[in-house]
């Protein structure tokens, strides 16, 4: 389980939002559909997730009917502050949103669209264990309205997947992908480096047989030991070896050069994509600072600037729905500093960059330092007037907003 809430102030028991919130009928808005379930927690995850005996009072076949109810609300709300709209994308996250039955998730995800709309050409995913895909599920999916599948790979190489206690065969990686494509369905696979005992070969090996798999979409993310995970805890009583952050750091580079020479663009830090319509719409709405709803227990969600995340447990989560009341454990709105920073922050991630004529005016001295330092590509930032990262920029992100926020 994940760890704690962030501090904010109460939500109303309604779920309403502030009378003077002003929602903009162009900012594209979408749905993340949180699915808590997990057979097995795997080592690394920090996650809200549950396994079956976690879920102490909370039904896993009553989940859709829950999570429903967490809709009508949202349409409600919404639909007093003249915030409804169809929607640009959904995302069914977890967790494992394929632990449940198809048929499950195809309800859900028809109460979200009656409840909202859809954008014509909307981008609509699930997450999958590679284990749970069968042509059946992904044809039933497909049926339902989703258009693209982002299976959990992690890794080709078995013993990489023992250090992450991933229990999925490899060889289903391929098979889920091959009911995907049957269905007509899009296809982006995740992929985990740094894991203890991965080495440079390992992580090559993982790439070509993810290339193999000629997805539309490839993630790559780099291992993060969150506190109080299993293998925090393993790493800390000196069982396992932490990252090496050098070596992850070859691993990144290694990533980019292999899938941008099988075609794939670079469109944000971790992720690669065939064609530019095939990036991920859900994932740039979080970086660009659309709207969004977040549907589920510990799900957060954003809308107009305002921001608030639901209660963690299931049955909590449960109980409070169906008290009639909001799921909602706490919200804030950041003020013009710190949406200014998240702003910054979030994109400086994307290859497009940050518009320079966004930035506090006199910070403008950092920009030109990290060009006359190489970090960003000046030519492509005084040509398009945007800053831009270079590998090497993208690797130092986090010390890029730093310098520009100072």
């Amino acid at each position: 389980m994940a760890g704690p809430l962030p501090l904010g102030d109460p939500a109303p028991a309604d779920g309403r939002l502030p009378d003077d919130i002003r929602v903009d009928s162009a900012t594209p808005f979408s749905a993340y559909l949180h699915v808590p379930f997990c057979r097995v927690r795997c080592g690394y995850c920090d996650f809200n997730t549950y396994t079956a005996t976690e879920l102490r009072g909370a039904r896993q076949d009553e989940y859709a009917d829950t999570l429903n109810a967490e809709v009508a609300l949202a349409r409600e709300v919404l639909g007093e502050a003249g915030g409804i709209r169809p929607l640009h994308s959904v995302f069914f996250g977890g967790g494992t949103p394929t632990l449940l039955p198809a048929g499950d998730l195809a309800r859900m995800l028809d109460t979200t669209i009656s409840a909202f709309g859809l954008e014509a050409g909307a981008e609509v995913t699930v997450e999958a264990n590679p284990d749970t895909v069968t042509p059946e599920v992904a044809a039933r999916l497909a049926e339902a309205g989703v258009t693209r599948l982002s299976i959990g790979m992690q890794s080709a190489v078995p013993h990489v997947l023992a250090a992450l206690d991933r229990t999925h065969r490899p060889e289903n990686v391929r098979t889920a992908v091959e009911a995907a494509r049957e269905a007509g369905l899009a296809v982006s696979v995740d992929l985990i480096y740094g894991a203890p005992g991965e080495s440079l070969g390992d992580w090559e090996a993982s790439l070509d047989a993810a290339l193999a798999l000629d997805p539309d979409h490839i993630s790559a993310y780099a291992l993060i030991i969150e506190d109080g995970t299993k293998l925090a805890r393993q790493i800390r009583r000196g069982e396992v070896p932490a990252p090496d952050d050098d070596l992850q750091a070859d691993m990144y580079e290694l990533a980019d050069a292999r899938l941008g020479a099988a075609g794939f663009g670079w469109y944000e830090v971790s992720n690669w994509a065939r064609r530019a319509e095939q990036r991920s719409r859900h994932n740039l709405a979080y970086w660009l600072g659309s709207d969004w709803w977040g549907f589920g227990p510990g799900a957060h969600s954003h809308v107009a600037g305002l921001r608030w995340w639901n209660v963690k447990h299931p049955a909590a989560y449960a109980q409070r729905l169906a008290a009639g009341e909001s799921p909602a454990a706490g919200r804030e709105r950041p003020d013009e500093d710190a949406r200014m920073l998240e702003r910054v922050l979030l994109r400086s991630r994307l290859a497009d960059g940050i518009p320079l004529d966004d930035l506090p005016i006199d910070n403008r001295d950092v920009v030109a330092g990290l060009i006359a330092d190489g970090l960003v590509d000046g030519a492509s930032a005084l040509r398009e007037k945007r800053l831009r990262l270079t590998l090497q920029g993208r690797l130092l992100a986090d010390a890029v907003v730093r310098a520009l926020t100072d």
